[in-house]
């Protein structure tokens, strides 16, 4: 217990390493110093970031070396600040006076500025800020030697559950344990996904397939490792698994359902990378229609005519019905309605749209030939419908319309037969007016 003699005892010890450390000459000079180099760095760097950047833009370099070296810019102030820090710490300690507090700033910016250059080959823009931050922490509390007392004090901050100790300081390096051995286990994923989609004897579904299976393979075996490192035995979680399973699996219901459903949508083969289909919309309304450009985890990317990306969840491929254009066989047929005067003669117009779509593009099959029917006398018009295959429906659908409507024109223009419009009569009639009554 803090009693009142041990508290004034306590008092008058930091009192005395206030005025034996703090409280003197030498480390007000340091201060100022400190102040002074880092005011120059400022100046230096507010000029000279401006103009490096400029420089990096202008250069014919790749995208990420570019990134790199502009992020490095950012070091100019710690670096400039750093260099004048160690003039004046030489010229302190040539005057035999106390420079350990200049130094010990010195190495932090040492450590800070050698932590940024190595931590830039991460990509991730948080992962990358974290790693550098967790490392410096590290290294300033070495550089101040308080890293022991600190591991201790965290180690203090623990209960036991049987044999098992559970302190602060374990679930703090379980905690980096994971996240470096994740993103180690990412970029692992990435390079294997690479190998596997050269791999030109597997078909598209199955190198998704694979890449899928090692990713969660590879991520499984990151959070074991991360959680054994941490000093926790996993048999002590059979007793919480129900419940932990029961939780994660009300959590990451719709999570889980997508990942099992793309791959049960790589394994059966309706649907993979390359095919073009048609998804329903959410509301009923219409329709997305694209090719399938990349299947993930959770979702399926799907890319429109207008290169539009859309991030439609695996699920919705086994509960929804889907069109694929492209499953099986590749040839489609498509149906074109057209309406010609009363006067044509519909043998005639057969005759000729059968002869006419041949010639529109080689998109355009000849077996099944295209056929020609007519199926309604309209109100001004005898109504047809003109239907052909083409075999690649991925180069789209209404530019082929498009064409045959076209050509379906002029061969009709060539041949005195005419395209309808609607025509509407009015008849007008005299009506003799009434003689008007005279009031009275």
């Amino acid at each position: 217990m803090l009693t009142p003699e041990k508290i004034e005892s306590l008092k008058s010890q930091a009192l005395e390493w206030l005025d034996g450390n703090i409280l003197t000459t030498d480390f007000g000079l340091q201060i100022g110093l400190i102040l002074v180099a880092f005011g120059i760095g400022m100046i230096v760097h507010k000029l000279a970031r401006p103009w490096l950047q400029d420089k990096i833009n202008s250069l014919k370099i790749p995208y990420r070396m570019a990134e790199i070296l502009r992020s490095l810019t950012k070091l100019i102030l710690p670096l400039v600040a750093l260099l004048a820090l160690l003039m004046a710490s030489a010229i302190i300690g040539g005057l035999d006076m106390d420079n350990g507090f200049s130094e010990a700033i010195a190495k932090l910016l040492m450590a800070w500025i050698g932590i940024r250059i190595i931590v830039q080959f991460i990509q991730n823009t948080f992962m990358r800020q974290s790693a550098a931050l967790v490392i410096w922490s590290i290294a300033a509390l070495s550089i101040f030697g308080v890293l022991d007392e600190t591991s201790s004090a965290l180690d203090s901050l623990g209960m036991d559950i049987g044999e098992f100790r559970i302190s602060a300081l374990s679930i703090t390096k379980g905690i980096l344990a994971l996240f470096a051995l994740i993103y180690i286990a990412s970029i692992l994923a990435n390079l294997a996904d690479r190998q596997i989609n050269k791999i030109s004897s597997l078909t598209p579904s199955s190198r998704v397939l694979l890449t899928k299976i090692s990713r969660v393979f590879l991520i499984v075996t990151a959070l074991l490792i991360g959680v054994t490192t941490a000093g926790i035995d996993l048999s002590l979680l059979a007793v919480f698994s129900g419940a932990v399973g029961l939780g994660i699996g009300f959590g990451l219901q719709k999570g889980i359902s997508n990942l099992f459903s793309g791959m049960l949508l790589l394994l059966d083969e309706s649907i993979k990378p390359g095919d073009v289909i048609e998804v329903p919309a959410p509301d009923g309304m219409g329709a997305t229609f694209g090719w399938v450009n990349h299947m993930g985890a959770r979702y399926t990317e799907i890319v429109t005519r207008d290169n539009k990306s859309f991030l439609v969840p695996n699920e919705d491929f086994i509960t929804q019905k889907v069109v694929n254009w492209s499953h099986g066989n590749t040839l489609v047929r498509i149906q074109t309605s057209f309406g010609v005067h009363y006067d044509s003669d519909p043998r005639e117009v057969k005759r000729l749209a059968e002869k006419a779509v041949g010639k529109v593009t080689e998109r355009v099959v000849d077996n099944p030939p295209p056929v020609c029917w007519l199926i309604e006398f309209g109100d001004s018009s005898l109504n047809f419908t003109l239907r052909y295959w083409i075999k690649d429906a991925e180069k789209g659908v209404t530019n082929t319309k498009g064409m045959v409507m076209m050509t379906l024109w002029e061969t009709f223009k060539e041949n005195g037969i005419q395209i309808p419009y609607p025509h509407r009569e009015v008849y007008l009639h005299d009506v003799t007016e009434k003689p008007q009554k005279k009031s009275a």
